[in-house]
C-alpha cells in the first residue's frame, strides 16, 4: 500500500485553445484487508491515511465491536495493505453473519451489509441540539475549505465532526462510507460526546449514508448535494435532520425541521450535484 494520499500524473491539458505538456495531482486509491481474529474479514478500498480510524469506525458500524476496548491488538501493514485486529472477546457474529467480501470507493452496491447489522447498530437519534441557518453555510463552508486534498485533486470526499461553532475533526476519502467511517473511529478512539455534534459531508445523503450518521449517534447532517427517498424515510424514523443543497445563501431542509432555528422561512434551492 502506497502511503501518500495523492500521486503526480504527467498528462497533457487543454486550455480551450491549444494543448500542452503539465502534470496533475490525483488520489490514491489503496486496497486495505481487514483481518480479525486471523480470518479475512473485509478488504476496502480507500485513501491510505487514518487506517487506524478507518478500521475502527468500520467495526463499530458493523457491530463487530461496540468500544476501543473490545479490540486486543490493532496492527496495520501499510506496505502489504492488511489490518490485523484481535478481539478480546472471538465474535460468532464474524461467521454467522459476514462472509469474506470485497468493498468498492463507489458507495451503495458496494457495501453488503443491509440489512441486518444496520438493524443491531442503527440507533434514534434524541439530541435537542438545534442550529440556525448561518451556521449552517458557515460550517459547509469550513468543512470544503479544510480539505487540501479535495482543492488537489477533485477526486475525494469530505466530512467533518463539528460543534455549532465549529469543525472538531474532518476526515478525507476516496469514499464516501470510508469518510464516515474515520470519524466514528476517531470519535470511539478518543470518547468524543456526540450529543452536540453535527456532520458536514460534501456527498449526496445515501441511505447508507444517514445510517451512518445514527450509528455514530449525530441528529444533524449537513451536505451540498441531494438526499435519497430511502434516506429521508430513516431520517423521519432515527430522528435525523437533514439538509441538503447547502449553497451560497439556501438550502434544503428535509426531515426533523425543527432543530433549524428561524426554519419557516428558509429558501429552496433545486438541482443535483453528487
Amino acid at each position: 500500500m502506497l502511503n501518500e494520499i495523492t500521486t503526480s500524473q504527467n498528462i497533457l491539458r487543454f486550455n480551450g485553445q491549444d494543448f500542452f505538456e503539465d502534470e496533475d495531482d490525483v488520489a490514491v486509491e489503496s486496497a486495505l484487508t481487514i483481518a480479525v481474529d486471523g480470518n479475512e474479514f473485509a478488504t476496502m478500498v480507500c485513501t491510505p491515511s487514518d487506517l487506524q480510524e478507518l478500521v475502527v469506525g468500520f467495526l463499530a458500524s458493523e457491530g463487530v465491536i461496540r468500544a476501543y476496548q473490545d479490540i486486543k491488538s490493532l496492527q496495520i501493514d501499510e506496505d502489504r495493505g492488511f489490518a490485523y485486529v484481535d478481539l478480546i472477546n472471538k465474535h460468532s457474529v464474524l461467521k454467522e453473519f459476514h462472509s469474506k467480501r470485497f468493498i468498492g470507493s463507489c458507495c451503495g452496491k458496494g457495501r453488503q451489509f443491509y440489512f441486518h447489522n444496520d438493524v443491531k447498530t442503527a440507533k434514534t437519534v434524541m439530541t435537542k441540539l438545534t442550529i440556525t441557518p448561518e451556521q449552517c453555510r458557515k460550517l459547509m463552508k469550513q468543512m470544503q475549505e479544510s480539505s487540501s486534498h479535495f482543492q488537489q485533486t477533485g477526486g475525494v470526499h469530505n466530512a467533518a465532526l463539528c460543534t455549532s461553532d465549529g469543525i472538531v475533526v474532518s476526515r478525507t476519502d476516496i469514499g464516501r462510507h470510508n469518510a464516515l467511517d474515520k470519524l466514528f473511529g476517531y470519535c470511539i478512539i478518543h470518547r468524543i460526546s456526540l450529543k452536540d455534534k453535527i456532520i458536514a459531508f460534501s456527498g449526496r445523503i445515501s441511505s447508507e449514508v444517514l445510517l451512518k450518521a445514527a450509528k455514530i449517534g449525530v441528529g444533524i447532517i449537513l451536505s451540498k448535494s441531494a438526499p435519497t427517498n430511502l434516506a429521508l424515510n430513516l431520517a423521519e424514523e432515527l430522528g435525523i435532520t437533514a439538509v441538503g443543497f447547502i449553497r451560497g445563501n439556501g438550502f434544503n431542509v428535509y426531515t426533523h425541521q425543527h432543530r433549524i432555528q428561524g426554519n419557516g422561512s428558509l429558501p429552496a434551492i433545486i438541482g443535483l450535484d453528487d
